[in-house]
């Protein structure tokens, strides 16, 4: 058996792509044995953030450091060959995968809808090109439902399955749902995995056809998404500043925007005081109902129900359940299910902040692919 294979369940390396502020690779590393030890951040403000949170965790800098840079640069034959060097250097020691999800708003009904062609979408490309060339042992490729559901964006996303076939890997792939994963937010999203045919061979994976076969898709959900929705939510309540309300009978506690408000102790977080203050029609505010979210303007939140998918741009704005304002960075940050400790830089623009926060991968559902993709690893080695 390889040397490579006795050590590659000790740590398994990732490589990160698109990072953003990091909420993909924070659900990685918080499960063991992974270890993010490359990120590559177009955006500096954005990676700005990923380096402030993580330093306020204690979880010490990537190995291969942050590269700030358009992921087209890394096809140059210099960028590609330090790349290649990085990435057998950790081949060499550890199972090392990438991870990444390309910007998304050309595959989006609410956003561009551009597809390949858009600046945004051509990124999809770049990001399977890369792979196609390094060819890591395995990859993640995360994107909205539109590249899965659209007609027209479906049958780019097959071609890039087809790419990633002869360049040697066998897939599985999902359209999951925060809410499946215990994130208290309606937010749906494609996981593609693929393993490339060598680790296959070292792991002793069961595939077929260049399919993955018995992945544990369903392993670390809490309930299905038809079962979760039908639950009696309540739809619209009277707006009462400041006035407490009970949970309704029947419904799970913890996909409340509520519950996590108050797990994040969202008014006391250092994130806590940071929201857009109206310049006029502060009297808006007191207009709509609790939980009217009808509009893609304007949003009132529930407190005892989940979120409408958490993307803060495009006007998309999200009210306070129960108070007269827009919702705080803490508040976004709970919705997305990031962890107590997890925090944003105090001199970051709003602008900034709510579009990093909006771009985010859910880190409890990154958490739970994270674990999902281990238990299958580790359960092949183990039946090897």
């Amino acid at each position: 058996m390889a040397k490579h294979h006795k050590l590659n369940m000790e740590q398994i390396n990732i490589f990160s792509f698109f990072s953003g502020a990091g909420f993909l690779d924070l659900g990685f590393e918080m499960v063991s044995p992974f270890k993010v030890v490359y990120v590559n951040e177009f955006h500096k403000p954005f990676n700005d953030v990923y380096r402030y949170a993580r330093q306020k965790m204690g979880i010490e800098e990537p190995q291969f450091g942050h590269h700030i840079g358009d992921i087209t640069q890394l096809l140059n034959p210099d960028e590609l060959q330090l790349l290649k060097e990085m990435v057998n250097e950790s081949k060499a020691a550890h199972l090392t995968g990438f991870i990444g999800g390309p910007p998304c708003p050309d595959f989006s009904v609410a956003g561009k809808n551009r597809g390949r062609e858009g600046d945004n979408g051509k990124l999809s490309g770049t990001y399977t090109e890369v792979i196609c060339k390094i060819k890591p042992d395995f990859f993640l490729f995360e994107n909205v439902k539109g590249l899965y559901r659209t007609a027209r964006h479906r049958e780019f996303f097959e071609e890039l399955k087809e790419k990633f076939r002869k360049a040697g890997y066998s897939m599985t792939e999902q359209l999951v749902n925060a809410l499946e994963f215990g994130a208290p937010q309606d937010r749906d999203r494609i996981i593609l995995i693929g393993i490339h045919k060598g680790t296959i061979k070292k792991l002793g994976l069961k595939h077929k056809n260049h399919e993955l076969l018995n992945f544990p898709w369903d392993q670390f959900k809490v309930g299905h998404l038809a079962d979760l929705k039908a639950l009696p939510w309540p739809t619209t309540s009277l707006y009462q500043e400041d006035v407490p309300t009970t949970i309704p009978e029947g419904l799970p506690e913890e996909l409340t925007v509520e519950y996590w408000w108050r797990k994040n102790d969202v008014l006391n977080h250092p994130n806590g005081k940071m929201f857009f203050q109206p310049k006029a029609g502060i009297k808006r505010f007191a207009t709509k109902d609790e939980g009217d979210d009808a509009k893609k303007c304007y949003k009132r939140l529930h407190r005892w129900r989940y979120s409408p998918t958490a993307a803060y741009g495009n006007n998309e704005v999200h009210v306070h359940p129960y108070k007269s304002r827009r919702i705080s960075v803490a508040e976004a940050l709970a919705i997305q299910s990031l962890p107590k400790e997890y925090e944003l830089p105090m001199d970051i623009t709003l602008t900034d902040a709510f579009k990093t926060i909006g771009n985010g991968v859910p880190f409890i559902l990154a958490n739970g692919v994270a674990k999902t993709l281990i238990e299958y690893l580790v359960n092949s080695t183990k039946h090897e």
